[in-house]
């Protein structure tokens, strides 16, 4: 979090791990998220906030089916479903372990629960981006907004951005594509500058690649938000697995983003790097020595002269300055020559 209370930092990627509902509706399973993605480093865990009643109904269509024991999409999202209290308690764990909590909501009930607990920080997804009704009641709260925009057209996102803008709330916009898992071909990593230029708003990248590849490649091009899909493990049950990182995989997405921040944010100055280096050229340079025994009065030849480490006699570069010259002195084989065992 930023010093006004956002959740960008200058220079820092802020990164989200997606839980989404690969949890399959378990409170533990949904705890065991939290901590396993605060020990990857990781800034914010995101969930979902389903409410059956309020989003959906029982004709809805499954996107994928994936569910044994489920009827219906319907009844998928009630089984998905916590209390307030139990969406408080997993609130309070992020809390303790220094993560910021999120979790996308898909009513306008959903909204009220999770302002009640006290979210700050709302991403929206794909598919509600048109949704007003929605986007009023959450711009509402005066807090932070993201936008997906996976399924949004150019128009869509405009009249969407435009409305949160105009409400005063804080505001960052993701390029997404909706596709699980998204192939590398699809991921848009150019529509990050489009964004950034049409909007003048932090930009990031939410990533349904399965891989850590794009995240890694969007922080290079300056991504100030990074979302990813994780679970425990690739063998775990849910819709969005295939998409998914692992959390240890995470763990190295962090220490990757990290360490290019570092590096895109660090300008070196050429010649004062050469000399930091200076003490390691005698190392990994080469300089003129004698390739065979010589006696003084000797007229350097080419055949004469050899090039080999250490590299703190005469350059290697300044050889040809060197074939013609006469010995001072009796040399032998891999003696450095100086420039004073020469003649003028």
């Amino acid at each position: 979090m930023d010093s006004t209370g956002g959740p960008y930092a200058k220079g820092r990627c802020l990164i989200v791990a997606e839980v989404a509902q690969t949890h399959d509706g378990s409170l533990g399973c949904a705890h065991a998220f939290i901590d396993a993605v605060a020990n990857a480093g990781a800034d914010a865990i995101k969930f979902q906030t389903h409410i059956a009643a309020e989003e959906s109904t029982p004709l809805e269509p499954w996107r994928v089916k994936c569910s044994r024991q489920d009827a219906s999409r319907y009844d998928y999202w009630r089984r998905m479903e916590f209390t307030k209290e139990q969406w408080r308690g997993l609130k309070k764990h992020a809390d303790e372990r220094g993560l910021l909590f999120m979790s996308s909501p898909f009513s306008e009930a959903a909204v009220d629960l999770l302002s009640d607990i006290g979210m700050k920080v709302w991403k929206i997804a794909s598919g509600e981006i048109g949704n007003r009704q929605l986007l009023e009641r959450i711009a509402g709260t005066g807090d932070v907004v993201i936008l997906s925009s996976g399924m949004s057209d150019w128009q869509e996102l405009d009249a969407a951005v435009e409305m949160v803008r105009a409400n005063g709330n804080r505001l960052a916009v993701l390029q997404c594509t909706t596709a699980y898992p998204c192939p590398p071909e699809k991921i848009g990593l150019n529509l990050l500058d489009e964004i950034r230029k049409r909007y003048d708003v932090p930009v990031g990248l939410s990533d349904h690649s399965g891989n850590i590849f794009a995240g890694l490649a969007a922080v290079t091009l300056g991504a100030e938000v990074l979302e990813v899909h994780v679970t425990l493990s690739r063998e775990m049950f849910g819709p969005d697995v295939k998409a998914s990182v692992t959390t240890a995989e995470l763990k190295q997405l962090v220490e990757g983003c990290r360490s290019i921040e570092k590096m895109t944010g660090t300008k070196i100055e050429k010649n004062e790097m050469a000399e930091e280096m200076s003490d390691l050229r005698g190392m990994f340079t080469k300089s003129v020595v004698a390739g065979a025994d010589l006696l003084a009065g000797t007229t350097l030849a080419r055949e004469h002269l050899k090039l080999k480490k250490p590299g703190n006699g005469v350059p290697a570069a300044r050889l040809p300055e060197m074939i013609g010259k006469t010995l001072r002195r009796d040399v032998r084989t891999d003696d450095l020559l100086m420039l004073q065992d020469l003649e003028p």
